[in-house]
């Protein structure tokens, strides 16, 4: 059986509000901490059927970078949902919706 660590650090100031988030994986292939300013975490407890979050971002993280963070995340999401139980329809409606938040948010396509 293999093992892999994923360690995530977070330095805050007197307010307790995030000031920096830290990073790092055994497999990551730049071999340095990565820094970054908004992190969505979700992980499934199977005994509560409940979803366990911790959602944080920084005080430098903008308004303009929070919309395009949730856009790309939405996104990801949708190609999760379609890999995970393999049903286009939902998935598709699901990138739907993303288009549809990225017009409201006035997301520019890249």
């Amino acid at each position: 059986m293999q093992k892999k660590d994923i360690t995530i650090s977070v330095e805050l100031d007197n307010d307790h509000v995030p000031t920096i988030i830290r990073w790092e994986a055994d497999d990551m292939t730049q071999k340095h901490v990565a820094n970054c300013r908004a992190m969505l975490l979700s992980l499934w407890d199977a005994n509560n059927k409940d979803t366990l979050k911790l959602d944080l971002w920084t005080k430098d993280m903008t308004v303009d970078e929070m919309k395009i963070f949730f856009h790309q995340t939405l996104v990801t999401m949708a190609d999760t949902l379609e890999r995970s139980i393999n049903d286009e329809r939902i998935s598709g409606d699901m990138r739907d919706f993303c288009d549809y938040f990225a017009e409201k948010m006035e997301i520019k396509a890249e």
